[in-house]
């Protein structure tokens, strides 16, 4: 147990365990008493008691939120409990594997992106052979609750997580980029030029303790390294990211249907290939290849033909000789933010997808030489605040500082996104990039008071108050961390 004596202010949303008046939405979910968690945590290690020796006054502690973690450096993926003592201590629990998680081999291969949705964890595996040595994905229940009172809620600790589902095989096509839209994961098999939709609503447990799961479809459309955007859950639109040749700017719609598989209806494409970043929007669809962004109505019906389609362009202007452009999106509301251009040339850009023609506000960023802007993500606080998060990314041979820039989306809250601005810019812990692995990554507890982010160069994690905007702690743990997620919230007695 790593303690932290730095004291934070922290009014979470609060969770009980099931009693009358609650409607828990994980019954089925039960364990005996000794697969479950402590209610309290052990007895956390006096950073001025001598090693191994727990102070005699050390206060209890209580779960403030759930950390899923992937280590680049050993390919494993583990779990703790971030928790919170009586005086706002924060103390990290030790690193655990996951039940029924059987391990990676890290020589062959790597965990790639990981998502959460109803308390799920969906996560991809990408091995060395393009899918033929073993590729695939994992669904692993957080193992945390939530009780339900209609106007509030409450977060449960009492189960440790479990892995609840998996395709491991030669049969995946070598997955890559993983997605939730409109509650579903959607995970890019590349090899079979294809993605597979997964629904973790599905994954039930009755009060026997039996399991029912999801059947995974498969839909046709994309190649290569797939990028996707799937609207309402009707449409999906998949791109192939060649620069050259008949797959050129080429996007596959594909209606989603109830059918183990579906084909695409039909295929535009773009004015520029390499496209390598998709997202719907406010019944928009938007796209980034080689030339800025292109966007289309989404045709949710999948009835169009081809040259019906209009294609919009927008321009973000020039990077020295060539057009600026962006790899990947993130939406907040009825907006679509990105981050485009290297050094004094780099930006954070915000398009209103409810405009007829959205055209994209520049924010600034001071970013140095050498270095480069990561994808945005995005949070709207406890306290009703817009912030983006950038950090500022470069290679391991690059001589320069981390930094994460803070930006404040809506200023004057009127709810529009003209005003935004860098409010604060951070020093933090190093990267450690190898390719797409060893970044940065930052995730939120649900009630958004707080962000953990990774320093992989480090083998450390830090927490960020949401209100202070401040680092008030920082826990070693070794290793290359890289991807986070979050689940849950302080948990309370009601």
């Amino acid at each position: 147990m790593k303690v932290v004596t730095r004291i934070v202010t922290a009014t979470l949303f609060i969770f009980c365990t099931a009693s009358a008046g609650c409607a828990p939405t994980d019954a089925g979910w039960d364990t005996t008493p000794d697969e479950r968690t402590p209610t309290s945590a052990p007895t956390p290690t006096d950073t001025n008691a001598p090693a191994g020796q727990p102070s005699a006054t050390a206060p209890k502690t209580r779960p403030f939120a759930r950390i899923f973690l992937q280590d680049h450096s050993t390919a494993a993926l583990r779990w703790a409990d971030l928790r919170i003592d009586e005086k706002n201590n924060f103390t990290l629990g030790p690193l655990a594997d996951i039940d029924g998680l059987k391990p990676l081999d890290p020589t062959r291969q790597k965990w790639v992106q990981m998502k959460e949705s109803h308390r799920i964890i969906c996560a991809g595996i990408r091995d060395d052979a393009d899918g033929q040595f073993e590729s695939g994905w994992v669904m692993i229940h957080s193992g945390v609750g939530y009780i339900d009172h209609g106007d509030h809620g409450h977060w449960t600790f009492s189960h440790k997580p479990q892995l609840i589902d998996a395709r491991r095989d030669t049969q995946q096509g070598n997955p890559a980029h993983l997605y939730v839209y409109n509650g579903r994961f959607f995970l890019a098999n590349d090899k079979l030029n294809g993605y597979t939709r997964l629904d973790p609503t599905r994954y039930e447990k009755d009060r026997n303790g039996q399991l029912t799961k999801d059947t995974p479809r498969f839909i046709v459309g994309g190649g290569n390294h797939i990028t996707l955007a799937v609207v309402n859950d009707r449409v999906g639109y998949s791109c192939w990211i060649d620069g050259g040749g008949p797959n050129k700017g080429r996007v596959d719609v594909t209606p989603i249907t109830t059918q183990p598989k579906s084909e695409p209806a039909y295929s535009f494409y773009l004015p520029t290939g390499v496209i390598h970043g998709a997202t719907a929007c406010a019944g928009k669809v938007f796209f980034a290849p080689a030339d800025g962004i292109c966007w289309v109505e989404a045709d949710l019906d999948a009835q169009l033909k081809p040259d019906q389609v209009k294609i919009h362009h927008i321009s973000l202007g020039t990077e020295g000789d060539k057009p600026r452009r962006t790899g990947a999106f993130t939406t907040h509301g009825h907006h679509v933010i990105f981050t485009t251009g290297k050094s004094d040339n780099a930006a954070l850009a915000i398009l209103n997808a409810k405009d007829a023609e959205p055209k994209p506000i520049f924010v600034p960023l001071a970013v140095k030489k050498g270095t480069s802007p990561t994808t945005p993500e995005v949070v709207n606080t406890a306290w009703g605040k817009d912030y983006a998060f950038v950090f500022h990314d470069h290679a391991k041979d690059v001589d320069a500082e981390d930094i994460l820039d803070i930006i404040a989306l809506d200023p004057n809250g009127d709810g529009h996104f003209t005003d935004a601005k860098v409010l604060k810019s951070l020093k933090v812990g190093r990267s450690a990039v190898d390719g797409h692995f060893g970044h940065h990554d930052i995730a939120f507890d649900a009630e958004y008071q707080y962000a953990i982010f990774t320093n992989p160069g480090d083998g450390t994690l830090s927490l960020l108050s949401l209100k202070s905007l401040e680092i008030v702690a920082t826990f070693p743990i070794g290793g290359s961390p890289g991807a986070i997620v979050v689940v849950g919230s302080r948990e309370t007695d009601d």
